[in-house]
């Protein structure tokens, strides 16, 4: 699809040397699933969402989250009006296409517990109604992998309701180079990202989606992806695996990535690329598992190995 290859250029040139974030992160937007994207601070996580959200004009809200935000910071809330003597309805941020959640981990679990009703049905319930969220809504959540102290977990109820979790990494040396040259030319700041030309548009995405359906998916391939869902049930090493919810995006992601190819049908190359960052925040290892210091991406690899590929 030739508007992900322009979207996927142009955000390499503002987030230098984060290549497979990129791609991911639009294999999610394709395939219309949340994210959450987790480093250490000044990797460029809120930087990225900014970018994108001006690439494809998308309405764009950022809640910073902490530990006295409440539910209705996020949702809204009823304010009465004296002249009307009527209670009007004043959104909160929620009411967007785009809402990046920074730092989900240091609000708490009532505040988490928010977003999971707009996550699962697009829709928000209060006081008895029930009001529709945009058809692009979309959830990107950032936390910090380094700091654990004044952090909520989130539950597996709502990890699960994530399509992926992508981990930031330290560009190479290059790259990193490279973002000192484009600090001279202002590439990245505010000022520079309200003059970044539109490649494309909300509509055209949400027809992209709807394009996902003419990818072809073999019955082979379909008992190779089940087959991998059943062994993280079954693996020694995990105590929680994926769930049915992880089988059905995973299938919806792989034809995602198929598309994002230029391909029409799903081959096991993309559903084995999906693995990591569809698994990674769905599988539990067990305690002695941890004790050993064994990493959920380590386990994820070793079923990928295990599991026969179809020919």
């Amino acid at each position: 699809m030739t508007v992900f290859s322009r979207l996927r250029d142009a955000l390499n040139q503002v987030i230098v040397g984060q290549t497979a974030l990129v791609d991911q992160l639009l294999v999610a937007g394709l395939a219309g699933g949340h994210l959450i994207i987790e480093g250490v601070p000044g990797t460029g996580k809120t930087l990225l969402v900014r970018t994108l959200a001006r690439l494809i004009q998308a309405d764009f809200h950022r809640i910073q989250l902490t530990p006295d935000i409440l539910p209705a910071d996020i949702l809204g809330t009823s304010v009465f009006d004296a002249n009307t003597a009527r209670f009007n309805f004043q959104p909160g941020p929620i009411f967007t296409q785009i809402l990046l959640a920074d730092e989900i981990n240091r609000t708490p679990p009532k505040t988490q517990a928010a977003l999971l009703e707009a996550m699962q049905e697009q829709q928000v319930t209060l006081d008895g109604q029930t009001r529709p969220l945009s058809e692009f809504f979309w959830v990107i959540a950032t936390q910090n992998s380094l700091e654990f102290e004044g952090t909520y977990p989130l539950p597996e109820a709502q990890l699960d309701r994530f399509l992926f979790k992508l981990v930031v990494n330290y560009p190479d040396s290059a790259s990193e180079k490279q973002m000192l040259k484009n600090e001279f030319s202002g590439l990245g700041k505010p000022a520079h990202l309200a003059l970044l030309h539109p490649l494309a548009t909300v509509q055209e995405l949400l027809e992209c989606r709807q394009m996902l359906g003419q990818i072809t998916v073999s019955d082979n391939l379909l008992d190779y992806l089940l087959n991998l869902v059943q062994r993280t049930r079954q693996h020694p090493d995990i105590s929680l695996g994926a769930s049915p919810r992880a089988a059905v995006v995973w299938l919806a992601s792989s034809r995602a990535q198929a598309a994002m190819q230029g391909r029409e049908f799903v081959t096991p190359d993309d559903v084995k690329a999906m693995a990591l960052p569809l698994l990674r925040h769905r599988l539990l290892l067990r305690p002695e598992a941890q004790l050993e210091g064994l990493k959920v991406d380590t386990v994820i690899q070793n079923i990928l190995a295990q599991v026969p590929v179809p020919r």
